[in-house]
């Protein structure tokens, strides 16, 4: 294993080379400095040699056999989310800081048990991959909160549109796999913990598929009072946008109008609207994997926990509940253990 806090390359094993696993080896490679990928490993053998092939000196797996590699100092996990249990444990057995993109798990009751497993080790060794919190945007927006300048928030509104859903996407996949980002962002933002969860089901779009209920309107409360709404729409057909505003007690504020530039010409003015995540989130994407890098290679874990990814995942849980059943589900979260304080 190299050292931490030398010039030397943290050398990283990509665990799912799907197309976030292929984008993140793509990144490190050339666009993030300090870090190389040594190894990829991916259940399609053929897919891990094709990306593998193309970064000098990687080696392509079908399983993450740690145990007598020394070319691996760090783990980063792109794989679906029912594996990222296994994939969790087996690091922490050999003590390698992991960037694990969200979900941590797919359920409260895992997650709650890595959580377990790394409070035994009495260290962090995980960030879990909300990269919306590297977002400049984002970043200003929680600056300006912190100031106090707006006062105490009271409400957040979040939109969140995708330009069509994928092929087998259901109607609770709404909620565990995009409400998920806009759970961290509430908690991330407001600084509180979500207490509780309301999912309404306006008339699905004639654009969804069939037994796909899109859009879907989530209300969380907060322990600190506030109420935060999700306007999830996933086959919205006309782009990918992410917004979200506060509304405090002396003001407002508001990200994610995306009007960089506007043009005017024949007639008429407008702008562009993005078209996909890994565009709209690009620069927060490589901010995220480069505070990842630096701070691993210091010998540091900062960036949201696994506190943080058992929350999201308690919450989406619940969110998931309401969506089925009705009504408003509270949420009973663990204490939570010194190590996240």
């Amino acid at each position: 294993m190299s050292p931490r806090g030398t010039s030397e390359e943290l050398r990283v094993a990509v665990i799912g080379t799907g197309r976030m696993g292929a984008d993140h080896v793509r990144r490190i490679q050339e666009v993030t400095s300090g870090a190389r990928v040594s190894a990829v490993v991916d259940l399609d053998a053929e897919r891990a040699k094709t990306i593998a092939s193309r970064v000098d000196g990687c080696t392509a797996h079908t399983c993450l056999c740690i145990r007598d590699r020394a070319d691996v100092d760090a783990v980063l996990v792109a794989s679906p989310g029912p594996a990222h249990e296994a994939t969790l444990l087996t690091a922490f057995e050999h003590g390698l800081p992991v960037l694990c993109e969200k979900p941590l798990t797919p359920d409260a009751a895992s997650a709650l048990r890595v959580l377990e497993a790394e409070c035994e080790l009495g260290r962090r060794l995980v960030q879990v991959g909300f990269m919306r919190r590297y977002d400049a945007e984002y970043v200003r927006l929680k600056s300006l909160l912190e100031t106090g300048q707006l006062g105490r928030p009271l409400l957040l509104h979040n939109r969140h549109r995708n330009v069509a859903s994928p092929p087998g996407f259901t109607s609770d996949m709404l909620i565990s796999d995009s409400v998920a980002h806009e759970t961290d962002v509430t908690r991330w933002l407001l600084g509180h913990e979500i207490a509780a969860v309301t999912v309404l089901r306006p008339t699905p779009s004639a654009s969804a598929p069939d037994a796909l209920q899109d859009p879907q309107f989530v209300v969380f409360e907060t322990d600190g009072g506030a109420v935060s709404d999700v306007e999830i729409f996933v086959n919205c057909g006309f782009g990918y946008q992410v917004q979200a505003e506060v509304v405090c007690e002396r003001g407002t504020a508001r990200i994610g109008d995306g009007h960089a530039m506007v043009t005017h010409m024949a007639g008429r003015w407008g702008g562009t609207i993005d078209q996909d995540y890994t565009v709209r989130f690009a620069d927060a994407y490589d901010r995220e994997i480069q505070a990842w890098v630096d701070a691993t290679r210091r010998g540091e874990v900062t960036g949201p926990s696994v506190w943080d990814g058992y929350a999201a995942a308690a919450v989406c849980e619940a969110g998931v509940r309401a969506l089925t059943d009705g009504g408003r589900v509270e949420i009973d979260l663990v204490e939570k253990p010194p190590l996240y304080r």
